[in-house]
């Protein structure tokens, strides 16, 4: 990717065309890998984007720390729509987003907060998170239930999608710094663990966590991303890789990045396809399996 731009989160459009958001330049990037060529969108003065996320309308969806707004991208026009944040919450330090099945958008800031957006109307609501700062990975189940990782809370939390409060789900190693989630075909959700070098697993419907830390001497599990054979890859900033877990036996693939660091931030793929953003070397990875 072009040099500064930093790319920190990354996602797969239904055209094959790969979103990223260049933290570093506040644009936004695509990618079309069939021949390498490479766009990248002002998003605004001041932007600094963190999550980028296709939404059920094809369009790239963001959430930018810098404006302290959502963005809505127009995948064909390259047009900014921004959805600014509420005065009461002038600095939520956003970081990612999901929609959950009714096409509503929730979002976490880890400045101690989680939100909702309507995007036919514009409305929006914040909602102060349980134990203060940390909101940082979010997903939604195949059922429609949406849970979000409190990095600095140390803890997973379900949110209420109707009346929009939030459960906290403590997992059994303290001080672990879940930081990422994403939900399996099971409705089973997965998180990285930063702090504690695990991968963690929540089953909701028998209220059980399952733990298994990475191979290597210091792991540190970033992003999380469960595949659509319900294979979970994690980023490891200590092993400087991209590892697979296998749950049914408990094994763990490493494939070491080609750029040392390369810093992997977040993890999305589409069946056969694991994309990463390589924050520290300007570049996209991918694994095909």
């Amino acid at each position: 990717m072009p040099a500064g731009s930093r790319p920190h989160d990354v996602a797969v459009a239904a055209d094959g065309k790969v979103w990223y958001t260049a933290q570093g330049s506040g644009e936004l990037g695509r990618l079309d890998p069939s021949n390498g060529q490479v766009v990248e969108i002002a998003l605004g003065a001041g932007a600094r984007p963190h999550g980028v996320i296709i939404g059920p309308d094809g369009a790239p969806w963001i959430t930018d720390g810098g404006l302290n707004a959502i963005l809505r991208v127009d995948a064909a026009t390259s047009e900014v729509r921004r959805f600014p944040l509420p005065s009461t919450h002038p600095s939520a330090n956003l970081n990612t987003a999901v929609f959950d099945r009714r096409g509503r958008l929730w979002f976490t800031g880890q400045s101690g907060l989680y939100g909702r957006l309507v995007p036919a109307s514009g409305e929006m609501q914040v909602f102060d998170a349980p134990g203060g700062p940390g909101p940082y990975g979010i997903t939604v189940t195949p059922s429609g239930d949406v849970y979000y990782a409190s990095l600095a809370g140390n803890h997973m939390a379900r949110i209420d999608v109707d009346s929009g409060a939030a459960t906290v789900l403590r997992p059994p190693t303290k001080e672990q710094g879940t930081r990422r989630v994403w939900a399996d075909s099971r409705g089973r959700v997965w998180a990285s663990q930063w702090n504690a070098g695990q991968v963690a697993v929540y089953d909701p419907a028998s209220g059980t966590w399952q733990e298994w830390r990475l191979p290597g001497d210091r792991p540190q599990a970033y992003a999380g991303y469960v595949d659509e054979r319900d294979q979970g890859w994690l980023s490891d900033f200590g092993a400087d890789a991209l590892v697979r877990f296998d749950p049914t036996t408990d094994q763990f693939t490493s494939f070491p990045l080609p750029t040392d660091p390369g810093d992997v931030r977040q993890i999305l793929g589409r069946p056969g396809e694991v994309w990463g953003a390589e924050s520290a070397a300007d570049k996209l990875v991918v694994v095909r399996h």
